[in-house]
């Protein structure tokens, strides 16, 4: 674990996914079908070409009862992987190795009655922390969320959320 010289930032991204049938494990979360995008961590580092380390991951379900373990792909640029709701997953592609940041793994989320939930810390397994630095022109984070297990009872426009807590350098 790096030692906190930097500014600590918590970044948000929510996103209302399509959910237009169960998904099976290793499938894309994301908001479309058919024109899905990535999870874009806007303004993460203080300059362009900052870099830090991300330190916690927290990943918030606004349906209770949901229980999947989900892995987020980072990279500095755009990936050419499978970005369409439950399409099968496609990351990590070569074309992608360039931007590739790395990957944390969510443990099995959870709750006691309210939203569904999972945190990735450097005390938990999920590969934090993650340095990471971004492209020369850019401030930001880009990320494909696919979930390690079948996800039943979802609705379609439920509301994930992930929030990524960096130590800025």
């Amino acid at each position: 674990m790096p030692l906190i010289t930097g500014t600590i930032k918590t970044v948000s991204v929510t996103k209302a996914l399509a959910a237009t049938t169960n998904y099976t494990a290793e499938d894309v979360l994301s908001e479309s079908a058919s024109a899905g995008t990535v999870w874009t961590f806007a303004a993460i580092t203080r300059a362009n070409g900052g870099s830090g380390y991300i330190v916690k991951a927290h990943v918030i379900c606004e349906t209770t009862a949901q229980t999947p373990r989900l892995t987020f792909y980072l990279f500095t640029a755009a990936p050419t992987c499978n970005l369409n709701d439950n399409a099968a997953n496609t990351a990590l592609v070569s074309a992608d190795l360039a931007n590739y940041v790395g990957k944390i793994d969510f443990p099995a989320m959870e709750d006691l009655g309210g939203d569904s939930e999972a945190i990735a810390s450097p005390s938990t397994y999920g590969n934090l922390p993650l340095a990471f630095t971004c492209a020369d022109n850019a401030d930001d984070l880009l990320g494909v969320l696919v979930t390690r297990d079948a996800i039943a009872g979802e609705t379609a426009g439920d509301d994930y959320t992930i929030r990524l807590t960096v130590e800025q350098l």
